[in-house]
């Protein structure tokens, strides 16, 4: 798999943390922070997807625009916390897909819960 360059995506996060966030949030803060969002993102998952039910109807109408928003700051939170560990992402991701593909390479063709 070649890998993606997600290096754009990390130099804009950090040029607006300088321009506009005045600095990073220290570590703990930024893992504090991207928790709360993928809770954010638990919590539309399961009455988008789930079986749970909006308490409001204009919640249930702004749903999907509000999934692309968790997510969005997921990707934020997740790629301030590269920057300010040192991680490459387009490394890092590579790594992971090529993880993926040489332990999985036989595993989901062979799940029968999967077809």
């Amino acid at each position: 798999m070649d890998k993606p360059d997600l290096s754009p995506l990390q130099q804009t996060v950090d040029a607006w943390i300088k321009s506009t966030g005045i600095r990073y949030f220290d570590e703990l803060t930024n893992t504090a922070i991207l928790a709360e969002e993928v809770g954010e993102l638990a919590r539309l998952s399961a009455r988008i997807y789930g079986e749970q039910s909006f308490k409001r109807e204009r919640d249930k109408a702004s749903a999907k625009t509000d999934w692309a928003d968790e997510l969005s700051d997921v990707l934020f939170v997740l790629t301030c916390l590269a920057n300010q560990t040192g991680v490459d992402l387009s490394d890092a991701f590579a790594r992971g897909m090529d993880k993926r593909t040489n332990r999985d390479a036989d595993r989901h063709a062979g799940n029968e819960k999967l077809r």
